[in-house]
């Protein structure tokens, strides 16, 4: 019989850790320690330096936070996120933090315990809907029609490009959305984001920077 895993899980809501624990016992893991926030994720990880740090995102100090520090002073621990965000942003800043898996939190009680134990083998434990969309990413072009340049124009994320390269055809906000799958305000929240990282006002005025240069 395999040993037990043992766990640090980290959200700030108290029912959800509840379920959350309940389903890793009955699994037959151990939860070695339990918080509500990313510093104190990190604080239970050293002191217990579990096989698994299970964090949410959307905690009080960021998830991902927690996930690159344990990463860095832990490199034994798997860091698997366990959160409510299909987000690409989200998914893609935790696998460059150092996650290991990415599950959401509708995933199936009965297999959260099978994912920890593909993230202890090396294999990625997250849905087969998310790995797709890690595929899609990598296999489509970044900017086919912006280049990327130094300077702030190459501080956008690989969402905001896409955004941005999309409405640069002439779709509109609404359209990009269902493009993307994402909601018309996080779409308004990427653009934002990159009028903010070229110092421009407007959308023309981040055009002509990213085709430019």
């Amino acid at each position: 019989m395999s040993e037990p895993i043992r766990v640090v899980m980290a959200d700030d809501h108290a029912r959800m850790r509840a379920r959350i624990r309940d389903a890793l016992e009955a699994g037959g893991c151990v939860v070695v320690g339990e918080c509500a926030s990313a510093q104190e994720a990190v604080e239970l990880a050293r002191q217990h330096r579990p096989d698994v740090a299970l964090l949410d995102i959307h905690m009080p100090g960021n998830g991902i936070t927690a996930a690159r520090e344990i990463g860095r002073s832990l490199p034994a621990t798997a860091v698997v996120m366990l959160t409510a965000s299909a987000e690409d942003d989200d998914l893609f800043d935790s696998l460059r933090a150092g996650a290991s898996g990415y599950l959401l939190k509708d995933t199936d009680p009965h297999v959260l315990v099978d994912e920890l134990r593909h993230a202890l083998d090396g294999e990625p434990a997250m849905s087969r809907r998310l790995v797709s969309r890690i595929m899609e990413e990598f296999r489509s072009p970044a900017t086919p029609r912006f280049a990327r340049r130094s300077g702030a124009s190459s501080r956008l994320s690989a969402r905001e490009w896409e955004v941005m390269e999309l409405l640069g055809q002439g779709l509109s906000t609404d359209d990009v959305a269902k493009r993307l799958f994402l909601s018309p305000t996080t779409v308004r929240v990427h653009v934002s984001s990159v009028l903010r990282k070229l110092r421009v006002k407007d959308r023309a005025g981040a055009f002509r920077i990213l085709r430019e240069g």
